[in-house]
């Protein structure tokens, strides 16, 4: 699965806080299926990626900036629909302090992977990149 690691590097690079203390976001894949088809080795991943940056200080809009950005790219059907967005990208929050807490993101991911059977018997996998958003 490789949303996760993009998804750090993006809010990691947004953030000066997480770049500089990368162990203050916890990440966690929860409730994964798998979903393929009869005489195919290729599958699609979907799970919930939950997220919680730790004593954050910052303004919760730098977070969610960096992130609908990365959504509208990497998973382009969230944003698509209000119900589907309104389901798949949820967030709570832990008010430590008058600044600080712990936010706990959570978003609904899929990953389309593509298996190809060598004729000597290997296999060559290939994550598939999104497809095109209706906005592009």
């Amino acid at each position: 699965m490789n949303k996760p690691a993009s998804l750090r590097a993006v809010l990691e690079n947004a953030l000066p806080e997480l770049r500089d203390n990368p162990d203050r976001l916890l990440m966690f894949i929860e409730q994964g299926n798998l979903a393929a088809r009869p005489g195919s080795l290729s599958f699609s991943y979907s799970y919930t990626l939950s997220m919680v940056l730790i004593e954050f200080s910052g303004h919760p809009d730098t977070v969610m900036v960096p992130l609908l950005d990365w959504v509208q790219v990497n998973e382009p059907p969230l944003m698509q629909n209000a119900d589907r967005l309104a389901d798949g990208l949820k967030f709570e929050a832990e008010i430590l302090s008058t600044s600080s807490w712990d936010l706990r993101l959570t978003i609904k991911l899929t990953e389309r992977v593509s298996v190809q059977k060598q004729d000597d018997g290997s296999v060559s996998i290939a994550h598939l990149p999104e497809p095109k958003a209706d906005w592009e």
